[in-house]
């Protein structure tokens, strides 16, 4: 049998005489959840296809013999037939992956659909896709059904199709919780499509926006995803005034240093960072928030927050010397 052996530490407090009490930044009044960074999803360029515009140069008149003529009137029949051949997609050799066809899905298109006696057509649809209904012109000589392979949000529909007998044609409209599909079916001797799917390019953009979106709130919020904690330095001291903006803590990584505010600090105007030289003088730095993080390009030794006018808030981060660090990091175990 295991058995969970659990050690908490005590830390014994001793004071003696003449010993210096180290100075120990002061807790945050609320603790966020520690938050393990994997990866943080870089944003995605998306690219929009140019349209080609004329010149104005370009722009002339066609002479009289290139005038329009009138379009002859179609019959409603006429029209049908016309409209229904326009929105007609025929398979393609170079939509095939391996043998599926993959058409670009547009609402209202009419896709084609080959078939053969004694041979199964599968139609997949979109992974999480849920159908609703679906319908047939012919029912008796064609035989349809359904399935489902996956499960949860990778769970995705395949409608089983095959003819009869050769030489067969017939619709099908396939109704789902996310679009409509037009299907012409036909039925050859012995060529048929294994296969049929749907590519959705407008479903792909927004799909590459959310990633957008999402790797801009991770960036937003990731102070840095490359810390080595043996590294980390806290031996810096906050003082000055005390304003609500005044930050918790400040660190650095051994290149850069990191002023960590209260969660709030967003919602509120920021104060500006000025970075003190030997003599007191204000240096110009290179800094960024991060979250609720300043991050500071370079390190320091001391810099001042100001904000507000008569009087002025003002806050002082101290760096302290590497002794000092060393103390800390003993008093840390």
């Amino acid at each position: 049998m295991k058995h969970l052996i659990m050690i908490i530490p005590l830390i014994l407090l001793t004071a003696c005489a003449g010993s210096k009490k180290l100075d120990m930044p002061s807790p945050p009044e609320e603790f966020a959840p520690a938050i393990e960074i994997k990866h943080v999803p870089s944003e995605v360029e998306i690219i929009e296809v140019p349209i080609v515009l004329a010149l104005p140069g370009q722009l002339q008149e066609l002479p009289d013999s290139f005038a329009a003529k009138p379009e002859k009137k179609l019959s409603p029949v006429q029209a049908i037939t016309q409209a229904q051949k326009k929105a007609l997609w025929k398979p393609n050799e170079g939509r095939y992956f391996n043998a599926i066809q993959h058409y670009p899905y547009a609402k209202g298109a009419l896709y084609q659909l080959y078939t053969s006696p004694e041979h199964v057509s599968d139609i997949s649809l979109e992974a999480g896709e849920s159908l609703k209904a679906m319908s047939a012109g012919d029912t008796v000589r064609w035989i349809i059904g359904d399935t489902v392979s996956g499960t949860g949000v990778d769970a995705q529909v395949h409608i089983l199709i095959k003819p009869i007998e050769a030489g067969l044609s017939t619709n099908l409209v396939i109704i789902t919780d996310r679009r409509s599909y037009h299907l012409e079916l036909k039925s050859l001797k012995t060529t048929y499509m294994a296969a049929l799917s749907w590519s959705y390019p407008h479903r792909e953009i927004e799909r590459l926006k959310q990633h957008n979106i999402l790797a801009q709130v991770e960036q937003a919020q990731a102070v840095s995803s490359s810390f080595n904690l043996n590294e980390l330095n806290f031996a810096y001291v906050i003082t000055g005034d005390s304003p609500d903006w005044k930050p918790y803590r400040a660190f650095d990584d051994g290149q850069k240093v990191y002023i960590e505010f209260p969660r709030d600090i967003a919602t509120g105007e920021a104060p500006p960072l000025f970075v003190l030289g030997k003599k007191g003088q204000v240096e110009l730095v290179n800094y960024r928030m991060k979250g609720r993080y300043y991050v500071v390009d370079r390190l320091f030794k001391a810099a001042e927050l100001r904000l507000g006018e008569d009087p002025q808030k003002k806050v002082i981060i101290t760096r302290k010397s590497e002794k000092y660090a060393r103390k800390q990091k003993r008093g840390h175990k």
